[in-house]
């Protein structure tokens, strides 16, 4: 039980970004974010999620979620039993990551702290461009071209050309490129070569989800990476020889419990791990730096994208990251 009764308070918000960002999927211009708050006479705690329209989540989906757990926060749930009170997803991701925050409050410990983890060092993230036209791809590498890391948003027809576009325009960068799903076996098989020779470092998400099991059959030179094909640590034993890295998600997982679960778990299968993230603000990216201290490849430049962040945020020099301050998430503050 916790401490003092606790009250969950759920809260939505559209951001607006700098500019509009597109993927295969379509065009953001806000990012829509809901933030479950537990608090109690001594602390409160935050967390925020991004709803996954590729997994049925909306926000009126995820706030009918949230508020429906009410009676169960008041009534003592915790960080423990909300992983059977919920499913993987948006929902539980937020109500997780406040979890952790109060109780980090309540310890007057950092969570990092609390998850046995070292100190939260900075990180590079990966800079994302957005699904365009090879030209516009290319001016914009252009424009990043000093970035160490650069992840493409590909989307089927074309994607051979705009990693050339892109490739030519940023010559020392390392690429990464996300087909979402939209690919196909041969479509695959045949942008290989050119890949390979655009010094592509790995592809993510090729294949639809529910059509990966083609890959078992493929001996591919670039290793590919698992995102909608692994959601939780349910997800692992599918992926056996189709993919050498999946990408953690917070919002996939249903928080940061799972998601500490899911890496522990990849490095002894030894998968490569990505930490990625939905563009929302630092409260939703700062839980992910844990899983980001033991990943290979970072992708959490979303907050970055935003006209407007949190007054409390996330601190970007360039490419790197710099921890949260408590005042954000996941520490005792003054």
């Amino acid at each position: 039980m916790a401490p003092h009764p606790q009250r969950l308070t759920v809260t939505r918000r559209a951001w607006t970004l700098a500019r509009p960002f597109t993927t295969a999927r379509g065009t953001e211009t806000a990012a829509d974010v809901v933030v479950a708050e537990i608090s109690d006479v001594e602390s409160r705690g935050r967390g925020e999620a991004v709803p996954l329209r590729r997994y049925g989540e909306s926000m009126d989906s995820v706030v009918a979620a949230l508020d429906a757990m009410k009676g169960a926060v008041f009534s003592g749930l915790n960080r423990d039993t909300l992983q059977s009170a919920l499913p993987p997803g948006a929902a539980r991701n937020a109500l997780d990551c406040a979890f952790w925050d109060i109780d980090a409050k309540r310890a007057y410990r950092s969570v990092a702290e609390l998850a046995g983890l070292g100190a939260v060092t900075p990180v590079v993230t990966a800079f994302t461009l957005a699904f365009d036209t090879p030209e516009r791809m290319g001016e914009m590498a252009a424009a990043n071209r000093t970035r160490p890391l650069l992840r493409l948003e590909l989307g089927g027809d074309g994607d051979v050309e705009r990693v050339r576009a892109v490739r030519h325009a940023a010559p020392a960068a390392c690429l990464i490129v996300d087909a979402n799903e939209s690919w196909n076996e041969h479509q695959l098989e045949e942008s290989m070569p050119a890949l390979v020779d655009s010094r592509v470092q790995l592809i993510e998400q090729p294949l639809p989800a529910d059509a990966d099991d083609a890959l078992v059959q493929l001996q591919l030179p670039i290793p590919l990476c698992a995102d909608e094909s692994c959601r939780s640590l349910a997800d692992l034993d599918r992926l056996d020889g189709k993919y050498q890295a999946i990408n953690i998600k917070l919002d996939k997982t249903g928080g940061l419990t799972e998601a500490l679960a899911l890496a522990a778990e990849a490095k002894l299968r030894r998968l490569r791990i990505i930490v990625g993230g939905a563009t929302g603000t630092s409260l939703g990216a700062a839980p992910a730096l844990l899983v980001a201290q033991q990943a290979e490849i970072v992708d959490l430049d979303g907050p970055s994208r935003l006209a407007f962040d949190r007054g409390a945020r996330l601190r970007y020099d360039g490419s790197t990251i710099h921890p949260p301050d408590p005042n954000l998430w996941g520490g005792p503050t003054g």
